[in-house]
């Protein structure tokens, strides 16, 4: 991030959907942002997830290549974001599992951080999350972590882009992660 030649070096994030669902409104979020993002941004969308193997310690991880892709991608971008549903008050298992495997490395020392929530009444996973990326010394980004009423409203990336209030939402999101740097 800085100038090049008076031109701002867009912010690259990794964005991750915790749901493996083709109909995820966290996956339908993450391609809002996307479309609406500045040019000062570059959003990266996971497509992995689900390709990662179970969690196994005594597997090594840079011989796997989803989590060595995984860890790459985390590693080089300025800014990590998550969405991830609650499912019985709980981290989705995909995420957890993703989460499990980036212990063991690098990636999120220090590492810029987001959560991005699409349901207000998922408090529980939410907080799970937010414990579980600071234990692994993550720097949340406060201000710029939302949540957004998208459960039950039928909305995909289209549509959540298009509404006026989400739109401005998800810029002000973008504003803050910006002023982080």
């Amino acid at each position: 991030m800085g100038y090049n030649g008076g031109m701002q070096t867009p912010v690259t994030i990794f964005a991750i959907a915790g749901s493996l669902r083709a109909a995820s409104l966290n996956l339908a979020l993450l391609r809002a942002i996307a479309q609406i993002a500045p040019p000062t941004f570059e959003i990266r969308i996971d497509t992995g997830l689900g390709n990662l193997p179970l969690f196994n310690p005594d597997l090594d991880a840079d011989s796997l290549p989803a989590v060595a892709a995984m860890r790459d991608a985390i590693l080089a971008a300025d800014v990590l974001m998550l969405a991830s549903p609650e499912y019985a008050h709980g981290v989705s298992g995909p995420m957890k599992n993703a989460l499990d495997w980036m212990v063991s490395n690098t990636s999120f020392i220090d590492k810029p951080l987001v959560l991005l929530n699409t349901s207000p009444r998922a408090t529980h996973a939410q907080a799970a999350l937010r414990e579980t990326v600071s234990t692994m010394s993550a720097r949340v980004i406060d201000d710029a972590c939302i949540s957004l009423p998208l459960l039950g409203s039928g909305l995909d990336a289209e549509g959540i882009a298009s509404d006026p209030v989400l739109r401005q939402t998800i810029l002000d999101m973008l504003q803050r992660i910006r002023a982080f740097f």
